[in-house]
C-alpha cells in the first residue's frame, strides 16, 4: 500500500511507519521535520501547514494527533477523494470516566467540550469523519513497548534494574491490560488494507497478564537486581501516592482499575488483533532502553511518572 503516517517519528506512528516499510508498503511521513524522517514537512497548527499534502494520493492514512481536533477535520478534509482509508489512532481515553464495564465501543462517551486529553481525541475523532470515506477510530488502551516517550514501563525497567528492596505496588495478581505498540500497528495496517470502519477498542484481552507478572518478568529480564516487596494497595493509598501517574500503570482495586481493565475486545479480536506476550514486550522495550545511550524521551505534553525514592523507602520502613 501507499501508506501516509502523520507524525512517523515518535511513539505509535513510529511503529506504524516501520511495520509498514517491513511489509514494503510505500511510506510518506508528514510532519513538522524537528526529529528528522520527514517526507513532507509542515506544521498543522500553522495556516499555510497542510500545503505539503495539497497534492498525492495515499491508499491508507494513519493519523496520530492528539491535540487540537480541528487540525484533524482540516487534514482529513483535504485528503478527502485522495485516500482509500483513514485511521485515527483515538483512545479509550474518549469513554465517560468510570463507566462500569466492560467498556464496549457502544458505552457511554465523553462530552465533546470535554477539557484536555480526552476530550481532544474525541474532537480528533469527531474531526476524521469529514473524510467522507472509512474511518477506523482506533481506541487505543494503555500502550507499552519500544520508543515509548510517556515513561511508563522504561521507569519501571529502569527502577527494578537498579536493584534493592523495590515497592511493588499490590496485589500482585491484579489483573492488567494494554496493547504493544507493534501490535496495534500490525492492526491498523490489516484494517487499513481490509477498509475497516468505525470504533475498535484496541487493548489485549483482560487477564492478559498480571501486575505480578509484569515486574518479576521485568526483574529477571534486567538482571535480577530487585528484591520486589509487595505492598498492600491500603497502605500505599493511605500514603498519599498518586496512582497511573507515580505509579505508573497501577490503580489499585477499585473502580478506576475495573474501569481501565476490563475492555471488551471481541470485534478487534475478530477481526484479527493478536497481542504479543509480556515477555516480549518487556524484553524488547529494556533491549532499547539500552540501546539509547541517554535517558528515554519524553513527551512534553505528558506529566514525568514515577514514585519519588525518598517515598518509596518510606513505604518499605527503610
Amino acid at each position: 500500500m501507499r501508506v501516509l503516517v502523520l507524525g512517523g517519528t515518535g511513539f505509535a506512528g513510529r511503529a506504524v511507519a516501520e511495520q509498514a516499510a517491513r511489509r514494503g508498503d510505500e511510506v510518506t511521513l508528514f510532519n513538522r521535520g524537528r526529529r528528522g524522517g520527514a517526507s513532507l514537512v509542515g506544521d498543522r497548527l500553522a495556516s499555510d501547514g497542510l500545503k505539503a499534502l495539497e497534492t498525492g494520493e495515499w491508499d491508507a492514512v494513519v493519523d496520530t494527533w492528539s491535540a487540537d481536533g480541528q487540525a484533524v477535520r482540516r487534514t482529513a478534509e483535504l485528503l478527502r477523494g485522495r485516500a482509500g482509508h483513514y485511521t485515527y489512532i483515538s483512545s479509550r481515553s474518549v469513554y465517560r470516566w468510570l463507566t462500569p464495564g466492560p467498556l464496549s465501543e457502544a458505552a457511554a462517551l465523553v462530552e465533546e467540550t470535554e477539557p484536555g486529553y480526552a476530550g481532544d481525541k474525541l474532537r480528533g475523532e469527531r474531526g476524521a469523519a469529514a473524510f467522507g470515506g472509512p474511518v477506523l477510530l482506533a481506541r487505543a488502551g494503555l500502550i507499552l513497548g519500544p520508543y515509548e516517550d510517556v515513561g511508563r514501563l522504561p521507569w519501571w525497567l529502569n527502577r527494578i534494574a537498579r536493584g534493592g528492596p523495590t515497592l511493588a505496588p499490590g496485589p500482585r495478581e491484579l489483573p492488567l491490560q494494554y496493547i504493544d505498540v507493534r501490535d496495534l500497528a500490525a492492526f491498523v495496517l490489516d484494517a487499513a488494507a481490509a477498509r475497516l470502519d468505525g470504533p475498535y477498542n484496541l487493548v489485549s484481552e483482560p487477564g492478559h497478564t498480571t501486575m505480578g507478572e509484569l515486574l518479576e518478568t521485568a526483574n529477571e529480564v534486567t538482571g535480577g537486581h530487585a528484591e520486589l516487596r509487595w505492598t498492600g494497595p491500603e497502605v500505599i493509598v493511605a500514603k498519599g501516592v498518586e496512582p497511573w501517574t507515580q505509579l505508573p500503570i497501577w490503580f489499585p482495586p477499585g473502580p478506576e482499575q475495573e474501569f481501565m481493565n476490563t475492555a471488551e475486545v471481541g470485534p478487534a479480536v475478530r477481526a484479527g488483533m493478536r497481542c504479543r506476550p509480556v515477555r516480549e514486550t518487556v524484553v524488547d522495550t529494556w533491549s532499547w532502553l539500552r540501546s539509547l545511550g541517554q535517558p528515554a524521551p519524553q513527551r512534553d505534553d505528558r506529566p514525568r511518572v514515577g514514585l519519588d525514592p525518598a517515598v518509596e523507602r518510606e513505604l518499605l520502613g527503610e
